[in-house]
């Protein structure tokens, strides 16, 4: 397989060094000119290809730009997998713009923010995005959300429950 094929079979466990030794192959360079280019020590070099240390991710990245190459996410079908970006309003920042904690899980409101907003009370107004606690209404808001865009895929299929059927099914976990 050369560098130019296709992928079609997956490519197994990542082998960092010999990355590392195809970066430098298709630069043309030596250990010594690949670190002063990637800004790394001589050394980090020669013991990643040794296999004796795994380079951060930043110092891969760093290794592989000199190459011109990127590190890249694919699914199972190897299409890209493109990351999730901070910009306000993209619903990973609050209006302060501060990241939301790893754990919830931050979801646009299907219905426009129309259901019950603590703040309300108090005058305060509903941000486009919130968290469900309800791990049950959160997959079925994905699931219904994943139907409705794939209609034309999932014709002759029984649509899954709406986020409203499945708080009247499951009243307790609101």
């Amino acid at each position: 397989m050369t560098d130019t094929d296709t992928i079609t079979d997956p490519p197994g466990p990542l082998n960092v060094s010999g990355l590392v030794r195809a970066v430098r192959r298709r630069a043309d360079l030596s250990q010594r000119e690949l670190a002063d280019r990637a800004g790394v020590a001589k050394t980090t070099v020669e013991r990643i290809e040794a296999q004796r240390v795994v380079p951060t991710l930043r110092g891969l990245e760093k290794l592989l730009s000199v190459a011109d190459l990127a590190l890249v996410a694919t699914d199972q079908q190897y299409r890209l997998v493109q990351p999730m970006l901070d910009v306000p309003g993209g619903g990973l920042l609050d209006g302060a713009g501060r990241r939301y904690p790893a754990h919830s899980d931050v979801v646009l409101l299907a219905d426009g923010g129309r259901r019950s907003w603590w703040g309300g009370k108090y005058g305060l107004a509903r941000p486009p995005e919130t968290y469900h606690r309800s791990r049950g209404y959160r997959e079925a808001m994905r699931k219904y959300s994943q139907w409705d865009v794939g209609r034309p895929r999932h014709r002759g299929t029984r649509p899954p429950l709406t986020p409203e059927q499945w708080l009247r099914r499951y009243p307790e976990d609101q």
